[in-house]
């Protein structure tokens, strides 16, 4: 949010350019946000829907909706398909320190846990930019069936996606308020999401040490 923030002269930029570069730009912008936690791609997403919003709109939501769409799955399928190069790596190596990692209980436990899980894990995932980045690439780790990874991704697209579409478009004018909702939210996500990571890995030291 505060890279956005900081581009106000971009954004204006933005609305300038014809159709097809738009289209381009948000397209790559959704493919980006799966690659690179960093960048604010709800935040271009919901600035998408606002020029879309426009009386003299050069974009339609539907094309719109369609290269968000396209770009997410790219985005999606390129760390998802990491994922599976990095279990067979891990599987293969030579180093033993690595190797030891594929074979440790709590690994396994967790791809174990995520395959019994994975829709309600994936479309969930989609709501917070600090998570969406890791599912893609666990759901390649537990070698789960791409095209139900991209049924479930198609999903919580068409979920959150639609929403800050939604909301750019209805909103107008006052588009970056979803902006400054957005900032407030992931923060408080990304919060409740360190704090699980820290008691579950407290928990899991705790047990190891009682154990030994």
């Amino acid at each position: 949010m505060e890279i956005l923030s900081q581009l106000p002269d971009f954004l204006a930029y933005l609305a300038t350019l014809p159709t097809w570069y738009l289209l381009f730009f948000f397209g790559f912008s959704n493919f980006l946000e799966n690659v690179f936690p960093p960048w604010p791609g709800d935040s271009f997403t919901v600035f998408s829907g606002f020029l879309a919003g426009q009386t003299n709109a050069k974009i339609g939501i539907f094309e719109l909706g369609i290269a968000t769409l396209i770009g997410n799955w790219i985005g999606a399928l390129l760390m998802f398909y990491f994922g599976k190069r990095v279990i067979r790596f891990l599987r293969e190596t030579k180093i033993e320190l690595i190797r030891k990692l594929y074979e440790e209980e709590p690994f396994e436990k967790t791809i174990h846990w995520f395959r019994n899980y994975s829709g309600f894990v994936i479309i969930l995932s989609r709501f917070s930019a600090g998570i969406r980045f890791f599912v893609s690439i666990v759901a390649g780790l537990s070698k789960m069936n791409v095209f139900l990874f991209l049924f479930y991704y198609t999903i919580a697209i068409f979920l959150w996606c639609g929403l800050l579409l939604f909301g750019g478009y209805q909103l107008g004018e006052n588009w970056d308020q979803i902006v400054v909702s957005l900032s407030i939210y992931n923060r408080i996500i990304s919060f409740i999401i360190i704090s699980i990571i820290v008691f579950i890995l407290g928990y899991y030291f705790y047990r190891k040490k009682v154990r030994s």
